[in-house]
């Protein structure tokens, strides 16, 4: 049976976990302030009926294809997870059908600070009827089985909408999404989990391939893939990506002397960073790594999905974002 759905009408997915579970109460607000513009909605809120991903695969599903982001970075992947899990099943649509609107209520809040949408409730609300539409990349991220190579059969995909990264990247998700569940936020979170793994770091080795061509093999302590350029709270490990170029921006940083990295940290959140020039950086639609010895941890927008070897690809396809 065929779906049909009104076009102007938005789904809301509201993860009502963020903001140390107060999310829903903020929601409220931003509510108030789309039905006074006239802006037609439904709501819904993750809980005993599912996780944001299983949410929005069931609005799109019921013909949404308008959504509304209610949470931080997590829920905005989770948001695009569920739209691609549909995408992926039904052939008839298009990444393209969708539009995604954010109204942040998370900690990291990183995506906007490339898009430009507010950090205020209501201001992020009132883009529904003012703001404007623009084009985003999408990355899709496959995990490999290492036994398959060099046929790359993949094990689990994600799709990015901002930063990823491996290794050390990965270790500070780690605990700063365990401190998540014992309540605590802010941007201090990332900036004590930085240090506390920077100091007890453990380099990795890889290979990199960008477009088919080796660009590093060696030691490393973390790779950094960003269609955006802010993560782990401000942090800028691709502060000259852009998320519409079609293209993926890395960064990787070698295997470097401790007080080396404590003298260049402070670059990592003035834009300065690529100025450090034991960097190796690069821009390409598909990366491969491949590791070399101990396998490290993959996360993609601030989320753990497992480990390497994995490959990222910019799709052909971009998404339709709200913005000022």
């Amino acid at each position: 049976m065929q779906v049909t759905f009104n076009p102007d009408k938005w789904c809301a997915i509201v993860n009502s976990f963020a903001a140390s579970s107060k999310a829903a109460s903020l929601w409220c607000r931003a509510e108030a302030r789309l039905r006074s513009d006239g802006i037609s909605f439904n709501t819904y809120v993750t809980g005993e009926c599912g996780n944001a991903a299983t949410l929005t695969y069931s609005a799109c599903k019921s013909g949404c294809r308008k959504l509304i982001a209610v949470g931080g970075d997590g829920t905005i992947h989770d948001v695009l997870g569920g739209i691609m899990s549909f995408v992926d099943q039904d052939e008839s649509v298009s990444l393209e059908d969708f539009t995604l609107a954010v109204i942040p209520v998370g900690s990291g809040n990183d995506w906007i600070k490339t898009s430009g949408v507010p950090k205020d409730i209501v201001k992020a609300a009132a883009l529904l009827k003012s703001g404007r539409i623009s084009k985003q990349d999408v990355v899709k991220v496959s995990l490999l089985d290492p036994s398959s190579l060099p046929q790359e059969k993949t094990m689990a995909v994600s799709y990015m909408a901002n930063v990823g990264g491996i290794g050390l990247d990965a270790q500070v998700c780690v605990r700063v999404n365990a401190a998540k569940k014992q309540g605590k936020r802010g941007k201090i979170l990332y900036v004590t989990s930085l240090l506390y793994n920077i100091i007890h770091r453990a380099a990795f080795s890889a290979r990199v391939v960008c477009d088919g061509e080796e660009i590093f093999s060696g030691p490393y302590l973390s790779i950094a893939f960003g269609i955006g350029r802010y993560s782990g709270g401000g942090m800028r490990q691709t502060p000259g990506a852009l998320p519409d170029d079609g293209l993926l921006d890395i960064t990787i940083i070698p295997d470097l002397p401790l007080m080396k990295i404590a003298k260049e940290v402070p670059k990592l959140f003035n834009g300065r960073f690529l100025a450090v020039r034991e960097l190796v950086t690069a821009r390409s639609k598909s990366i491969l790594v491949l590791p070399e010895g101990d396998v490290a941890p993959v996360e993609v927008d601030g989320e753990v999905i497992g480990e390497a070897p994995v490959r990222f690809d910019i799709l052909d396809h971009q998404l339709n974002i709200l913005i000022p």
